[in-house]
């Protein structure tokens, strides 16, 4: 793995903005951004809408924590008298590590479509499927902090932002691969130079950090603390951490050390002197578990919940209880929580009823964990509903996740409580 550091991408940086016109700089130094996310009821993926554009557009884009970039459907008819593509060779196409030329085949060359331009791969994590796109600069804006870190501000506008311009082919769905309806891309938050949190950090000076906050209406956030939801708590106060690493295919990874429930270890076969190797997601709804993982973790859930009779599997779960038998707290149903123990036995991220079950349709309350097969993309993948209400910290220039070891929940408050008044 690759430790989240990389002063050669920071050295890129600083040869791309002696290029950019310091008139185009604001004379306004926000400390900390925000971006407004909700989640989409049917896809339960998580949604943005972005600004760019000249003049000012609107689009929803989903969420994508390891993706490498802001891609986007520029067909057909994408409209913007700041739109840019840079040429072949240019310190842009370096910083994007483009490897490819492209030639527009039209003859009236178009936005994504020019000659002599960088081609990177944009990547669709829904449908699994990737293209060569052109590499493009645009007008974005985004809101600052105010206020001490209580308020979203006015709209801020940064100049010639990098983003990826892609067929429409790109979004194209299937029965099983859905996305939330007048969708335009994904909004990349990974450790790649071109991605939201890098490019940001390094053309506004804000440190190297952002946060996110999933909820049915959630945020992220961009540069340091304070993060202050209602009724005036300071939610960045309450971080542990854990060390942050980066997988050779650019993915945020932890580690984990084993898993308890009800304060007990679960049995796994893998070797605790070696932490498990556990990537986070928010383009998969539910954690998914390796084999072996999953049917130790599900077995020893069983047995701490034994007083609730089962049910018949709703897919894709693989295990479902009476949801008649069980009650409910502030914290969700009142089921056994799940700890996942991480670089030591002091770092615990707990995971309480609502990020540990879910309605299974009817009477079902089904474990929110799937079986990812023998050989998932990692032993651990924890998904999006497993970080509800949990703020996270990825700190890029120390190379550590803060996180809130207990849901916002237990603090009588949630992610949805941030004022997005001015």
């Amino acid at each position: 793995m690759i430790m989240a550091n990389s002063s050669s991408h920071l050295h890129l940086f600083s040869t791309l903005l002696i290029i950019i016109s310091s008139t185009q700089a604001q004379q306004f130094k926000p400390t900390s951004l925000v971006l407004a996310i909700h989640k989409d009821p049917t896809t339960q993926l998580h949604i943005a809408n972005i600004t760019q554009r000249t003049p000012k557009l609107s689009f929803p884009f989903v969420i994508d924590l390891n993706g490498h970039s802001l891609w986007e459907n520029c067909d057909p008819r994408y409209r913007s008298s700041t739109y840019q593509a840079p040429r072949c060779g240019s310190p842009q196409c370096s910083l994007a590590g483009a490897r490819a030329c492209l030639t527009c085949p039209s003859s009236r060359p178009r936005q994504g479509c020019h000659n002599n331009t960088c081609g990177v791969t944009s990547i669709n994590p829904v449908s699994h499927t990737s293209g060569l796109t052109e590499l493009a600069e645009d007008a974005l804006s985004v809101r600052p902090i105010t206020n001490s870190g209580s308020n979203a501000g006015p709209l801020l506008t940064v100049p010639r932002f990098l983003f990826a311009c892609a067929p429409a082919s790109l979004l194209r769905q299937t029965k099983t691969n859905v996305l939330p309806k007048g969708v335009q891309g994904f909004a990349g938050l990974g450790p790649s130079p071109i991605a939201f949190p890098t490019q940001l950090s390094s053309r506004l000076g804000l440190p190297r950090k952002f946060a996110i906050c999933l909820d049915y209406d959630g945020l992220v956030l961009f540069g340091d603390g304070p993060y202050i939801v209602l009724p005036g708590i300071d939610i960045s106060k309450s971080l542990s951490y854990t060390p942050l690493a980066i997988t050779r295919e650019g993915e945020y990874s932890i580690g984990i050390t084993s898993i308890q429930i009800n304060n007990k270890n679960v049995p796994l076969s893998t070797s605790t002197s070696t932490p498990i190797a556990t990537k986070i997601s928010t383009v998969i709804p539910y954690t998914i578990l390796q084999s072996d993982i999953f049917k130790a973790m599900t077995q020893f859930y069983a047995k701490e919940l034994k007083s609730v009779p089962r049910v018949a599997n709703v897919a894709p779960f693989g295990m479902c209880f009476n949801a008649t038998y069980i009650g409910y707290s502030r914290m969700g149903p009142a089921v056994p929580g799940i700890d996942l123990v991480l670089h030591r036995k002091d770092v615990v991220w707990r995971l309480f009823g609502a990020n540990v079950v879910t309605r299974g349709g009817n009477d079902a309350v089904c474990l929110a964990f799937v079986d990812g097969g023998a050989r998932p993309g990692a032993p651990i993948t924890v998904g999006a509903m497993q970080l509800e209400n949990y703020l996270l910290q990825f700190d890029l220039g120390g190379s550590r996740l803060g996180f809130t070891r207990d849901t916002l929940l237990f603090q009588r408050t949630r992610c949805s409580n941030f004022n997005f008044t001015s």
